[in-house]
């Protein structure tokens, strides 16, 4: 099992170190579309991603057009939105899929989102709610990705920390 955060020009380094985190506690791959609003030698990046870093697979593009042109099979590409009107729950999560994120100031490009509609997500939220925190949304995504998928590879007896508490 292995799932794909797509991130379009993040803006504040906690939030994608943040992710990294997320990403490297689930074993899925994190790809960085350009440009950033940070150096990824930022001080608060690092922080925040504390010392995950090493297991997290980060690849780094210019464009999103980039990224769909090396991965996009026609049905593995979901786009997250407040505009979309399909729950992100009601989507059919499979291995491999590709979960994709705007910046946190604008969100997705317009013109992405009209194109690709129909596989647009949203996470319900209050009327007068404008958005939940980027890392929040990437996590609420991804473990419902995992949970339709089974946990595979994540509900080990090795992966506790201690397994007295299983006695």
């Amino acid at each position: 099992m292995k799932f794909n955060i797509v991130l379009v020009e993040p803006e504040i380094p906690q939030n994608t170190g943040n992710i990294v985190r997320t990403c490297a506690a689930t074993g899925s791959v994190l790809h960085l579309v350009r440009p950033l609003g940070f150096e990824v030698t930022d001080k608060h990046l690092k922080r925040a991603g504390l010392d995950y870093w090493y297991l997290t697979d980060i690849r780094y593009y210019d464009s999103i057009e980039e990224v769909m042109e090396k991965y996009y099979n026609g049905n593995n590409f979901y786009f997250l939105s407040t505009k979309a009107k399909r729950i992100y729950s009601e989507a059919q999560f499979k291995d491999g899929d590709f979960l994709v994120f705007g910046k946190e100031t604008k969100g997705l490009p317009e013109p992405l989102l009209a194109k690709y509609y129909d596989h647009s997500l949203r996470i319900p939220m209050i009327n007068d709610a404008r958005s939940l925190n980027l890392g929040n949304s990437v996590a609420i995504t991804l473990y419902e990705a995992i949970r339709q998928t089974g946990f595979e590879n994540l509900l080990t007896e090795g992966n506790l920390r201690d397994s007295s508490l299983l006695k």
